[in-house]
């Protein structure tokens, strides 16, 4: 017998996955809380920064041929720099805004009732076999919203499994899986399409310099993907992740539903009078105010459009937008229901959001030291450089370079999860190799885009990692990163399967990928002598 996240007795586990899980969750428990861990992680990379600079480990650039040494922290530079930047390097981490400022309006949206009766409507409109699946494919496109949809979706997710009773981890993991998991997985093109396009375009250029990599090279085999873990996804959370958390029984202090007045009975998902007029005016109130903002973007000459014409101003002021678009509603809402009767309770809600953060903040101290030191260092580019090095020396025919890429990928991914980062310094050295091979440089970066997807969701370098283990400490308080890890790690093993299985196929097949983005490239006679060398 063995024992979950939260405490309950569960059934012995004859699957070998769930036994393997179970060892992954164990022994990621027996470390310590995850605010030691990654300050001791952050130790660690310090003390191997002090080794490898030692002994003068250092890369060239595939890109630039510039030495790239490990810098070493420990000197008198890297400890004046850790003591200078500790305070920067914490109020420039990325997600730490991200989550404070869109927080403010979940909360409200949360607290008001608003959330809970529109899970409640969302239970009745879609079939309850079909809730992971949409929940996931939400996930696969939410990276339109760029960073937004990792604060905002993995928290619905769990309290929509819980508002079914459900474990509302498996509804946290389903969620984190769809929006880092399957990170380039959509039917749309984000704002990571066209850099990635732009580093491709650059490498393969090396060898066809008329070569043009578009923004849409990848798409047919995206949105082919988003549909593919949609169902893979589903199927993990069906036969693994749920059946090895086992049933879930809230606790008295945690109700998951608000729940409707005593004069009017009814069942547990339909809504009072009360509760469908102010979900009505939300609802209502949210469509208004997003016609305001497409009218501030959409125009040619718009507000949230800069000289250029672009929507640079709108993707830059997203957050807000996020945060107004919660925080509206919200309000709306507890005003028709009576849930915000005057500004001292709305008041009290925002301060009872903030306050429920306090652990997420002093992990997310620690966590953008770690980060900092670990890119400080260069020990994330000497790793991606020697990895993409490595793929080089290894002479592997096209299918198996290709699948190859994707692991190494993953792995890298583990230590440097920034997407352009390692791909400005792969695509330098096998977009080339693959062209030469006869494959597309769009192919190569498919290939790419897997990898980099697929190990998002299990590694505790990426930055809103910290995140996730507060978002599952409010249903499983002694939830530890081995709790995390072995409920995320079976949707990283299946995606990964899958979808190289869906590459290779769709790669032997010949398929497009892309508007005017074939598999094959016909290697230009004459390619420049630098490149033939360089390869």
């Amino acid at each position: 017998m063995s024992s979950d996240a939260t405490g309950e007795t569960s059934v012995p586990r004859k699957n070998p996955l769930l036994r393997v899980l179970d060892r992954v969750e164990r022994g990621g428990n027996r470390l310590p809380d995850p605010l030691v861990l990654f300050a001791g992680l952050a130790a660690l990379v310090v003390l191997a920064s002090f080794l490898a600079g030692k002994r003068g480990i250092s890369v060239n650039h595939p890109g630039t041929s510039a030495n790239v040494a490990v810098v070493n922290l420990l000197s008198a530079d890297g400890v004046r720099r850790m003591l200078g930047e500790a305070v920067k390097t914490f109020t420039s981490f990325p997600p730490l805004g991200t989550v404070l400022v869109t927080m403010l309006g979940v909360g409200i949206a949360e607290r008001s009732g608003l959330f809970a009766v529109a899970l409640r409507r969302v239970v009745t409109v879609v079939p309850r076999w079909a809730v992971t699946a949409t929940l996931i494919f939400a996930g696969l496109n939410a990276s339109i919203a760029a960073d937004a949809g990792l604060v905002i979706l993995p928290p619905l997710g769990a309290l929509l499994f819980a508002s079914l009773r459900r474990h509302p981890l498996a509804g946290l993991a389903a969620a984190f899986a769809g929006v880092s998991g399957g990170l380039s997985a959509k039917l749309l093109i984000t704002s990571l399409d066209p850099m990635l396009a732009g580093l491709t375009q650059t490498a393969a250029r090396t060898v066809d310099p008329g070569y043009a990599v578009t923004p849409t090279g990848n798409h047919y085999f995206l949105v082919v993907s988003a549909f593919l873990l949609t169902a893979v996804g589903t199927l993990v959370n069906r036969k693994w992740v749920e059946p090895r958390l086992g049933e879930w029984k809230p606790r008295a202090a945690e109700p998951v539903t608000t729940e409707p007045p005593a004069a009017e009975p009814v069942t547990p998902t339909e809504l009072t009078p009360t509760e469908r007029g102010g979900l009505w005016a939300a609802g209502m109130s949210f469509l208004a105010l997003w016609a305001v903002i497409g009218a501030l973007a959409l125009p040619e000459k718009a507000l949230l459009r800069d000289g250029a014409g672009t929507l640079a101003p709108f993707f830059d002021g997203l957050i807000p937008l996020l945060m107004i678009s919660f925080l509206v509603p919200g309000l709306v809402y507890g005003y028709f229901a009576k849930t915000i009767p005057n500004d001292k309770v709305f008041a009290n809600m925002t301060s009872e959001t903030m306050a429920t953060m306090g652990s997420y903040i002093a992990l997310a101290f620690v966590a953008s030291q770690l980060v900092a030191y670990f890119n400080w260092s260069n020990m994330g580019l000497v790793f991606a450089v020697k990895g993409a090095n490595a793929l080089r020396r290894a002479h592997l025919g096209g299918i198996p370079l290709l699948t190859a890429v994707v692991a190494v990928t993953a792995v890298i991914n583990l230590f440097m999860v920034s997407a352009s980062a390692k791909w400005a310094i792969m695509a330098s050295v096998l977009v080339p190799i693959l062209m030469r091979m006869g494959y597309s440089p769009e192919a190569a970066q498919a290939s790419y885009r897997v990898g980099d997807s697929v190990t998002d969701v299990i590694t505790p370098l990426m930055p809103y990692y910290p995140l996730l283990i507060a978002y599952a400490r409010k249903y499983a308080p002694s939830c530890g990163v081995g709790t995390l890890l072995s409920t995320t790690l079976p949707y990283s093993i299946a995606f990964g399967a899958a979808w190289t299985i869906l590459l290779v196929s769709w790669l032997l097949l010949g398929l497009p990928l892309g508007p005017g983005a074939p598999v094959h490239y016909t290697p230009v006679q004459g390619a420049p002598a630098t490149t033939a060398a360089a390869l």
